[in-house]
């Protein structure tokens, strides 16, 4: 399956082929829907039918198979027939956000030194959980956070050999979910000049699109274990 979301986040809509379609779900040649993964919830969005019927996908998840993407429908929709080619469309506000969130908590894993333990993307809000003893001060973050983004550093995906991050285990800070490997590549997230680690998700192609950042509370989860919440202003 093409992954249009990898090589272009910003795609709202995009023409595809049925493969097949059941209770589980649809799945197409290519999709612009991200899966729920990595703390980032699947997309939402609609499947235009050649004939005028609009399908509501309410969710969309990771299959079985490599780079399987299933598009789950709303109870009781008509399902669209295999080979049938079909129009996507994408519910951009919503993913957008995710995307904003999203770099906004690697531009906190940057300022925070700690193993990342859990985390959490939601349309305007998120939150990840360090292993710290100590949690870092508020003001101070939060200041940090919004100079990152005030410098407009871009981001750019890039891929890694397995054997090179095999070889660079620091770029790996998620205790929670591990990278895949295997398949003779893992793809990074570059803020230049401010964080490189290993992610799946969509992003912002630069710090300055997240805004402003506010620092919400910060959470003593366990004797070494804290929760960082961020919202967007």
């Amino acid at each position: 399956m093409e992954l249009l979301f990898r090589e272009d986040p910003y795609l709202t809509s995009a023409k595809a082929r049925v493969v097949s379609a059941g209770p589980e779900g649809v799945r197409c040649d290519r999709t612009l829907f991200y899966p729920e993964g990595g703390g980032q919830p699947g997309d939402s969005g609609r499947l235009l039918l050649p004939a005028g019927p609009v399908l509501a996908v309410v969710d969309t998840r990771q299959g079985e198979a490599p780079d399987e993407v299933i598009h789950i429908l709303a109870e009781g929709s008509k399902l669209p027939e295999p080979d049938m080619e079909i129009e996507m469309e994408l519910d951009w506000d919503r993913r957008y956000s995710h995307m904003r969130v999203h770099t906004s908590l690697h531009l906190l894993c940057s300022l925070v030194e700690g193993e990342v333990t859990g985390g959490q993307i939601r349309d305007g809000k998120g939150r990840l959980d360090f292993n710290l003893v100590q949690s870092p001060d508020k003001v101070w973050l939060e200041a940090e956070l919004n100079r990152l983004v005030q410098e407009d550093h871009p981001v750019q995906p890039r891929w890694i050999e397995d054997a090179e991050l095999a070889a660079r285990p620091e770029l790996v800070r998620t205790m929670s979910v591990k990278p895949p490997s295997g398949q003779g590549r893992v793809r990074l997230l570059e803020i230049l000049g401010v964080d490189l680690q290993p992610c799946g998700g969509t992003h912002v192609r630069s710090t300055g699109e997240i805004g402003r950042i506010e620092v919400g509370k910060i959470e003593n989860k366990g004797r070494q274990n804290r929760r960082i919440n961020l919202r967007l202003a």
